[in-house]
């Protein structure tokens, strides 16, 4: 089973109903109430990416938020998109694919099943939130200067 594949039980686990729209080429989803559409033309990796940030609307946002020109309505798109970060990559996961021996974002995000760009994205998040440098066990997680993962040796 894909990675989108387990995501979509878990929305139907939620209640939620996830149908798939031809949109064109644009990344991107909708959510009203407990329906979701999903482009239908995008690869597995971006639905997987874009059905998290629905499942983080449907979670942490409420009402119609599409008109993008409202600061109200851009503060709960980043909310969706944070908690879709912190959902499909969490620290753990950056150090697992460094462990397995992603030497660069393009092998890190394939290893992760998301895109560079979500990857990136990602890591801007964990900066904003964690700092510059974040330690766990024996491990550190530099998000400046620039991005890599140490581990320490006892």
């Amino acid at each position: 089973m894909t990675q989108y594949e387990e995501l979509l039980v878990e929305a139907e686990r939620l209640g939620l109903k996830v149908r798939e729209a031809a949109f064109g080429n644009k990344e991107c989803g909708y959510i009203k109430n407990d329906r979701i559409l999903i482009n239908k033309n995008l690869l597995d990796k971006q639905k997987y990416i874009v059905l998290a940030e629905e499942i983080g609307h449907y979670h942490k946002t409420v009402g119609d938020i599409t008109d993008q020109s409202k600061i109200e309505n851009r503060k709960q798109e980043k909310i969706a998109r944070r908690w879709s970060y912190e959902k499909l990559i969490g620290i753990i996961d950056i150090i697992n694919a460094h462990d397995y021996g992603c030497k660069n974002l393009y092998e890190m995000s394939e290893y992760l099943g998301v895109t560079e760009k979500f990857l990136q994205a990602t890591i801007q998040h964990y900066r904003e939130t964690k700092g510059p440098i974040y330690q766990i066990d024996q491990y550190t997680v530099y998000f400046e200067p620039s991005f890599g993962v140490l581990k320490m040796f006892k």
